[in-house]
């Protein structure tokens, strides 16, 4: 098979599947790792691909942001375990921040009932979730309301964080990569995500295993800046590795 051949069926395969790996191609191709590497950064200096740890995703797949709705089935039972998880990071009795997403709107359902907390968040769904919980001081940040995402952005939300400083921040996102760090597709909300890590003595990542290796357009902060990710055990072991070499404790459920 000549090149372009191998070009057109890796394009192909990477959108119908969103993303292919070098070892899976070298194999379905016959061909070694490096041929694999050199056809990927062909199609990635054509604009069709991005090259992405162990391998490449379509760039269609970075350029649309899913709403709530569609990510709230995506991954349902990892994010239940890492949410589990999370709630070891959760302080006895002091004030934790909630990033907007669907993960951490899990740890939000299940934040325990036999102490008193103080919650911060600029997600409506979250602050829906925790308004009626009596044991539970809920502080909703104000701004301008992304429909997509149903978090609070601008000035008015990072103003508000100006005077906060909280135990624990659980944080979302989009992309974790080693080179770039925590990435979001839209830079209002990388905005708001850099001043909730400010805003907290500890950083707390929540994010299933297809978050990592992609790079977003916006970035949040780099993986020295976490202290804590927890994820699902389908993260691949190598890679795990690296992110926790690059600073944060990587916690698998």
């Amino acid at each position: 098979m000549y090149a372009p051949e191998r070009h057109q069926e890796i394009l192909q395969t990477a959108r119908a599947q969103g993303r292919v790996d070098v070892a899976g191609l070298a194999k379905a191709f016959a061909v070694t790792t490096e041929t694999v590497r050199r056809d990927l950064t062909a199609l990635e200096r054509r604009g069709v691909l991005r090259r992405v740890h162990g391998g490449a995703i379509p760039v269609e797949r970075l350029s649309v942001e899913p709403d709530v709705a569609r990510r709230e089935g995506h991954a349902a039972a990892e994010k239940r375990r890492i949410a589990l998880a999370a709630l070891e990071e959760v302080p006895e009795g002091g004030s934790l921040i909630l990033d907007a997403g669907t993960t951490t709107a899990r740890l939000a359902e299940m934040l325990p009932t036999d102490r008193e907390l103080t919650v911060v968040t600029h997600s409506i769904p979250i602050a829906a979730l925790l308004v009626t919980r009596p044991n539970i001081h809920l502080h909703l940040l104000g701004g301008s309301v992304r429909p997509r995402t149903l978090a609070a952005v601008g000035d008015w939300t990072i103003a508000q964080l100006a005077d906060v400083f909280a135990d624990v921040v659980f944080m979302g996102t989009n992309g974790i990569s080693v080179e770039r760090g925590l990435t979001t597709p839209d830079r209002a909300e990388a905005s708001v995500k850099k001043a909730l890590i400010a805003s907290a003595r500890r950083t707390v990542v929540l994010a299933d295993h297809s978050k990592f290796g992609r790079e977003e357009f916006a970035l949040v902060a780099p993986l020295t800046a976490v202290d804590t990710i927890i994820t699902d055990d389908g993260l691949d072991a190598e890679l795990a590795a690296e992110v926790e070499n690059a600073g944060p404790r990587v916690v698998l459920v």
